[in-house]
């Protein structure tokens, strides 16, 4: 796999070759994992690398303690990073460790809400705000209104019902709504997503929260007919969210949706503009368009 994944970067970084200067100090990433539904083993690795040959982020891996283990010693140092990856479904942190997180955020740190990384913490009031839209765990309307399209338009129904599902794996077409967004800007309006979960049905509070870009999730795969949103962002705080729902990792071989070019320029783009407002990594000139 890592030979794969070296090829499928250097294949990226190519397209993203001279669209951005390197850092004289990189910014500081941390990604934060250890416990998922998903193969954080191989994701976590695979964004890793991503961010550290982007020329534009050094990045970390910080493990929690395995599930039923203690949690009490899991204190990452937040405030030592520019950007915060959250690659983690989970057991709770401690109240420590919530407590420096939310802080972190609230003075301006930087965060990236990864894939499944939004499934976590259904009672945990403060962190579903910064996500601004979750699934599954019990989730239903008492976390906040579907938000979805319709008709090129924002939906927020709060009929009853659970959060979070998908259908089958497949690709998709993913559609931007704010082109002018730092993140979005200079991307095709259609671009094709590689083999992917499209999560559907999320709900949650939306608050200060910009849908950038949606996919139609079709019923013949066993979605929910709507363009669902797979990319946002919200403020929270003085902080900076960039999530994103693509980049499934499972027990699989491939693993084609992370190595999808889109996903990759996305979540560079997202994770710089979230540490620092701007994004210098520009549109490269072969996309995968629909």
């Amino acid at each position: 796999m890592c030979k794969k994944i070296n090829i499928i970067l250097c294949l990226c970084m190519a397209l993203l070759h001279g669209s951005a200067a390197p850092a004289k100090d990189p910014i500081k990433a941390l990604i934060v994992t250890g416990q998922n539904n998903h193969n954080w083993q191989a994701s976590s690795v695979i964004l890793q690398k991503y961010l550290n040959e982007s020329g534009i982020f050094q990045a970390d891996i910080v493990i929690s303690p395995p599930k039923g283990e203690d949690m009490s010693s899991f204190l990452p140092d937040f405030s030592a990073y520019g950007a915060v990856v959250l690659d983690y479904n989970g057991a709770s942190w401690s109240e420590a460790a919530n407590a420096a997180f939310l802080e972190y955020v609230k003075k301006g740190g930087g965060v990236v809400v990864y894939h499944a990384a939004d499934n976590a913490f259904p009672q945990w009031k403060e962190y579903n705000e910064i996500t601004g839209l979750g699934g599954w765990e019990g989730r239903n309307e008492k976390d906040g209104p579907y938000v979805y399209f319709a008709d090129g338009k924002e939906v927020r129904d709060s009929s009853p019902g659970a959060g979070g599902s998908h259908g089958r794996q497949h690709e998709y077409t993913v559609v931007s709504h704010t082109p002018r967004h730092p993140i979005m800007k200079g991307l095709p309006a259609k671009w094709t997503h590689a083999k992917d979960e499209l999560y559907d049905r999320l709900r949650g509070p939306a608050r200060n929260m910009t849908i950038l870009a949606t996919a139609y999730s079709d019923k013949s795969t066993g979605g929910t007919g709507r363009d669902e949103p797979v990319l946002m962002t919200v403020s929270w705080g003085k902080g900076r969210i960039f999530h994103t729902v693509l980049g499934h990792v499972g027990n699989e071989a491939e693993h084609p949706a992370i190595e999808c070019p889109g996903f990759i320029v996305t979540f560079l783009r997202g994770a710089e503009w979230a540490a620092t407002g701007k994004v210098s990594v520009k549109a490269p000139d072969h996309f995968p368009e629909k």
